[in-house]
């Protein structure tokens, strides 16, 4: 795909994930428009693992769309030490089938009541499945370790991210400006992989 730009559908409703990959695209020079579907299937995200439900989401996009559309899809989740790893892949749904994210902020505030601050590690994991229209599959995966508050802080951001702190920083996701973010969030660091992907693969530009 000499001097184009790659179009990949992004599996999911989010108009916020689509502008944030946009940016970490825009951001590693990676030459990618990506789309949101119009009407993006209703997926069940039952495998239990941050790839089967990546893979679950891209498959059921692509059954939607014409053969040669390229798509990709992500999971990621919040995984906290002291509740042995949860929620993990129910971080869209730690506080009920609704997926509200203000209400999953409040029971993880909630279910760290009494926690100190020494046992309140946390990692925000992401995994990125790409696939093209031979369905091969490419897997990315990112990982950004740090800390919880006891009180959200911050205003920028989603989910989970006013009361997580990442290692080496005083300031939760929500208190960091997009390009600083990016730059060390679990999803940017999927991304950067993803973009190191050969041009005869994703297209042409710079990559890295």
């Amino acid at each position: 795909m000499e001097n184009s730009v790659r179009r990949i559908y992004l599996a999911t409703g989010n108009a916020h994930k689509v502008r944030e990959f946009q940016q970490l695209a825009a951001s590693t020079g990676t030459p990618v428009e990506f789309v949101r579907p119009e009407l993006m299937p209703v997926v069940v995200e039952d495998t239990g693992t941050f790839i089967g439900n990546a893979r679950k989401k891209a498959m059921a996009l692509k059954a939607v769309l014409p053969a040669d559309a390229w798509v990709l899809a992500d999971d990621s989740g919040l995984c906290v030490d002291a509740l042995g790893g949860a929620p993990g892949v129910e971080s869209a749904y730690y506080a009920g089938p609704a997926g509200d994210s203000a209400a999953n902020l409040a029971k993880l505030v909630q279910d760290l009541r009494g926690v100190q601050t020494a046992q309140r590690g946390a990692h925000f994991l992401c995994v990125l499945l790409l696939i093209h229209e031979t369905d091969r599959e490419h897997v990315f995966e990112g990982r950004c370790t740090g800390h919880l508050l006891s009180e959200p802080r911050g205003a920028s951001g989603f989910g989970y991210d006013p009361l997580f702190v990442p290692d080496d920083y005083q300031n939760t996701y929500a208190e960091l400006d997009e390009p600083a973010k990016n730059r060390i969030s679990h999803r940017g660091q999927a991304f950067a992989a993803l973009s190191r992907l050969p041009p005869k693969i994703i297209g042409q530009g710079r990559f890295g």
